[in-house]
């Protein structure tokens, strides 16, 4: 090794020069100590002053680093911040719609769901998003025919959120489906399909939460306040939903800093 190397790494031991025979190869396994030492000296000889690592630029662009903020809720609309008695009363209920689905699950688990019933696997992204939401909602059509006004098509209108179905989704496919969910409300409108699976999907959250499903409702809550503030027309019912996440993800997971206060 060269001196100034040595300098910036000293040697821990001392290796004196050995004696070497003239048919010595570094490439085969050493069978003295001193031809093992040997060996990792030239080893090193070998090893550049300066290493520079290949990197895939497309590999990167996957990865990127997301900034996640940890200011708290926008205050609701004048007028429309809900009173802590109402949130209290929605906490409660809340609280027994989970006590009784979780008495009875392997009731609903047990239960046979409908021929035209295909859950989709739990890393199908999109077939999530038009599962729960319907193509009409997926693919932002406004209206419904007039010949499918005439029944129900849950392929189009997307299936609810049925005990039946939710009761068959363990953990992990709850969180995931939560988390595509809110992804697609990140860029789209609150729609009363997206409500409804949304409650269902908090209402199967077991606590004490999972790391990744703290950070997913907390982001859900977030939505919910920039949504609210800049909904036109102030649709009470609308409002009233966004109300329905905010305080239940603040008063009833505990992430008080969200909460709405009177």
């Amino acid at each position: 090794m060269e001196s100034g190397v040595e300098e910036l790494m000293p040697r821990l031991l001392p290796v004196d020069d050995c004696d070497l025979p003239e048919d010595f190869d570094p490439t085969v396994p050493p069978r003295t100590p001193q031809e093992y030492l040997k060996r990792v000296q030239i080893e090193a000889a070998r090893c550049p002053d300066v290493v520079v690592a290949q990197i895939d630029p497309k590999k990167l662009r996957k990865k990127q680093t997301v900034n996640i903020s940890i200011s708290g809720c926008q205050p609701a609309p004048e007028g429309y911040c809900p009173t802590l008695q109402w949130q209290q009363q929605q906490v409660a209920n809340f609280s027994a719609i989970r006590q009784s689905l979780n008495k009875h699950r392997n009731h609903w688990q047990s239960q046979l769901l409908d021929s035209n019933v295909t859950m989709p696997k739990p890393d199908d992204e999109e077939g999530w998003k038009k599962f729960c939401l319907g193509e009409r909602v997926y693919s932002e059509i406004d209206a419904l025919s007039a010949t499918e006004s005439l029944g129900i098509d849950y392929i189009k209108v997307g299936f609810p959120p049925l005990l039946s179905i939710v009761s068959r989704m363990n953990q992990a496919t709850v969180t995931s489906v939560l988390e595509y969910l809110i992804n697609w409300f990140g860029e789209k409108k609150f729609t009363p399909e997206l409500g409804r699976w949304l409650y269902a999907l908090l209402a199967c959250l077991e606590k004490p939460l999972l790391p990744e499903a703290h950070s997913l409702i907390r982001q859900l809550a977030r939505r919910c306040s920039e949504v609210r503030v800049l909904e036109e027309n102030k649709n009470e019912e609308q409002i009233s939903a966004l109300n329905l996440i905010i305080c239940l993800v603040s008063r009833y997971f505990d992430q008080r800093d969200l909460a709405d206060e009177p």
